[in-house]
């Protein structure tokens, strides 16, 4: 488990790209006797705490893992409920971000999500795509590993129609047809809730990440806990596997 450390009076740039895997959810409602819905109510506060403070920081991009591919086999109540929450959170926060000048991608298969639902999603990111300020990014109904089989779909079809020499393709081009193509790398990867593996999230881009666990439930996670994972990862001596000279 990552120690804690106490945040510095001086702070140092902000990381480019921070990822959280928003982790908790349940377990903050059935600690206090509350449905488990009661804790994906309360994480959207602290969904709006996070992006506010980054966008104070200056973090160019803050990708969220809001609903995982692996997500929608859980009982159904749940997930009709992750839907509507996710429904509910375009619809009013669409405003709030416009205001904060934050600009939205939503990535993943939306496909499964309800007709109205993806077509205010479509909206949304139309809607602040002229924004200039912090890029969010929101993960649902996403996971790595089909992140990875949809850029090499990508691939093979530009291959196949010979606008793409199987010979040419490396890393940088791959990496192209990645769904965060666009944004920087990803630079410091938060989980909370004690739980230390990646379930699926983000496997291509965080190849050189700094990765943070906390003990704290995404509902409790606020910026105070933002500034120490942020503490932690200026503590980190970054090589991207070269060797440091003595």
């Amino acid at each position: 488990m990552t120690p804690a450390i106490e945040p510095s009076i001086k702070r140092k740039p902000a990381p480019k790209h921070i990822a959280i895997i928003m982790d908790g959810n349940g377990r903050w409602a059935q600690s206090r006797g509350l449905p488990r819905t009661s804790g994906h109510q309360r994480g959207v506060i602290s969904v709006r705490n996070t992006v506010k403070h980054c966008a104070k920081m200056g973090v160019n991009t803050l990708t969220l893992f809001a609903f995982s591919s692996e997500n929608k086999n859980r009982p159904s109540q749940e997930v009709s409920l992750l839907f509507n929450l996710f429904l509910t959170v375009l619809n009013n926060e669409t405003k709030k971000l416009n205001k904060n000048n934050v600009r939205l991608k939503i990535i993943g298969d939306l496909s499964i999500f309800p007709e109205k639902t993806q077509k205010l999603a479509v909206q949304a990111q139309q809607d602040l795509q002229q924004n200039t300020g912090l890029n969010l990014v929101i993960a649902a109904n996403y996971s790595g590993q089909w992140d990875i089989v949809e850029a090499a779909k990508k691939i093979a079809n530009k291959s196949a129609n010979e606008k793409l020499n199987p010979n040419d393709i490396d890393n940088k081009i791959f990496e192209k047809h990645t769904s965060l193509a666009k944004y920087p790398p990803v630079d410091l990867l938060i989980r909370t809730s004690g739980e230390i593996r990646l379930s699926n999230f983000l496997l291509w881009d965080i190849a050189y990440s700094e990765l943070y666990f906390c003990n704290t439930l995404w509902p409790d996670f606020g910026t105070k806990e933002l500034d120490l994972a942020i503490e932690s990862f200026h503590a980190r001596d970054r090589r991207y596997g070269a060797r440091k000279d003595k």
